[in-house]
């Protein structure tokens, strides 16, 4: 019988460990609001990942992960047809364009991004799909799940932590004018400084993320970073309108003693259970 259910109710962790402790083999498919996964493990055991409306070909992923050139990528669609991952893999090594450690990294590295994007998942129908086996044309691997777990659980706190300093990456950014500061002079990775480039009061922190191609947890790192080297500030964007407070009548003081004796009621209640 298949295991069904929602990410509501039983986690992708819960999930995860249970499929670890039992030593599943079979497919777990996870279905979110407009996106879907599928996961096929063995023996307890990440075996394969797709995301269901992305291209998963091989060729692609070599790409994504800068072991193929676009032009590489584009000449092997054109002239492979049909021709199933594990050929391609076998391709690729005979003609000594990568080698097999190569390919399976590439692959590893892409089945753990998808399982790590379900840890930001809150809500989601799955469905487990007992002694299901992926594709025969596809490459597979085996990951442990135990390091999946301790990972993502910290992502997910890495998340939540972001989320409560940037609440809202519909704001925008604004440099900080500080004499003397010279952002050629400041040690700065490759994403940040394709967020930099972007930087301006009319983009919001969404549309920079987009241009720049990083998820919202991506962009939340690097706004963090920059923060907090005093680089830049969050301010409204440029033209946005002004959402004018909504003013409350004061409260009677009628009113404020029911409420306090409602609370205090609602206290005593809860010590006597």
């Amino acid at each position: 019988m298949a295991l069904k259910g929602n990410l509501r109710d039983f986690t992708i962790t819960q999930l995860l460990n249970l499929i670890n402790l039992a030593r599943k083999t079979g497919s777990l498919v996870i279905q979110g609001s407009g996106e879907s996964v599928q996961i096929y493990f063995r023996e307890g055991k990440l075996a394969y990942a797709q995301d269901g409306a992305g291209d998963n070909s091989l060729a692609t992923i070599l790409f994504k992960a800068h072991k193929l050139s676009a032009a590489q990528r584009q000449i092997i669609q054109q002239k492979a047809g049909d021709i199933s991952d594990k050929e391609l893999g076998l391709l690729l090594i005979n003609a000594s364009y990568l080698n097999q450690q190569d390919i399976l990294a590439s692959l590893q590295s892409h089945f753990i991004d998808i399982v790590n994007r379900l840890f930001t998942w809150a809500d989601g129908f799955f469905q487990f799909e007992n002694d299901a086996r992926p594709p025969e044309d596809k490459i597979t691997v085996r990951i442990s799940l135990e390091n999946l777990i301790i990972e993502g659980t910290r992502r997910m706190r890495e998340q939540e932590q972001l989320q409560d300093e940037i609440p809202s990456l519909d704001m925008a950014l604004k440099f900080i004018e500080r004499p003397g500061t010279n952002l050629r002079n400041v040690n700065l990775s490759v994403d940040e400084w394709k967020v930099v480039s972007f930087i301006n009061p009319k983009n919001t922190m969404r549309q920079v993320a987009r241009a720049a191609r990083l998820n919202d947890l991506q962009m939340r790192r690097i706004v963090y970073s920059l923060l907090q080297a005093g680089l830049v500030e969050v301010i409204r964007p440029e033209g946005a309108p002004v959402v004018k407070p909504i003013v409350r009548p004061p409260t009677a003081p009628e009113e404020k003693q029911e409420q306090v004796s409602l609370i205090n009621r609602i206290i005593r209640r809860i010590r006597s259970l």
